[in-house]
């Protein structure tokens, strides 16, 4: 399974989101650090769920990085995270 679909059924299971893009940038970081051939290195997620409505923008955050903590302790170099309130 790659690291986009694990991050999906991550947060699918855990926060049942309404909107959930998860975008693999490595492309676009080719030759920058952390970049490595085959990708899955660079990533944006955009997500919209129930659960972050009484969150603030950073608890939101955390509860994101804590859901996907093995990606991001292992191949994902960066991260840019939209959190949107629906």
């Amino acid at each position: 399974m790659t690291v986009k679909n694990n991050i999906e059924k991550k947060l699918t299971h855990q926060l049942q989101p309404s909107l959930l893009e998860v975008i693999d940038e490595s492309e676009q970081h080719r030759g920058h650090g952390g970049w490595q051939e085959g990708g899955e290195t660079h990533f944006r997620i955009r997500i919209a769920a129930p659960a972050f409505a009484e969150l603030s923008r950073v608890q939101a955050h955390r509860l994101v990085h804590d859901i996907i903590k093995e990606e991001l302790d292992g191949p994902i170099h960066a991260l840019a995270l939209e959190v949107i309130r629906a």
